[in-house]
């Protein structure tokens, strides 16, 4: 995918959605394109914090113990709770098919928050917008 793509595809996660093209293409800078098989767990309940996740194309299924409670394709997103807090995972996710997804480091995320006020004040935002949404369902 060239940068462009990147920044396009990334532009349009919710919670990235309010960055600016600057932000993003930090973000974009400090992350890359993982291929994974079929079958692959990438993230695992309980296990430390990696990488937020943009699903480019494939197929992932999210489970917590043991039960799949949704399922992800191209344009969602996992991992974005984790990249923040660095805070275990808090479930698993599995790919289905041969799954692309672009990952940022939680490492480079950490560091760019600290030295970017603005980006880390558009992420909280975003965050809390995703809760407030997550609340109303209950």
């Amino acid at each position: 995918m060239t940068r462009t793509d990147l920044d396009q595809a990334l532009a349009a996660v919710d919670v990235l959605s309010s960055l600016s093209r600057r932000q993003l293409r930090k973000l974009v800078d400090a992350g890359s394109e993982v291929r994974s098989p079929a079958r692959k767990e990438i993230a695992t309940e309980g296990l430390g914090a990696l990488a937020l996740h943009v699903i480019l194309d494939g197929q992932v299924e999210v489970s917590r113990e043991g039960s799949v409670i949704r399922t992800l394709g191209p344009g969602d997103y996992f991992g974005e709770i984790s990249m923040i807090d660095g805070r275990p995972r808090s479930a698993t996710v599995t790919t289905t098919e041969v799954t692309t997804t672009f990952a940022i480091p939680h490492v480079t995320v950490a560091g760019l928050l600290e030295k970017d006020a603005e980006l880390a004040n558009a992420l909280l935002v975003s965050l809390c917008g995703r809760l407030r949404e997550a609340e109303a369902r209950r």
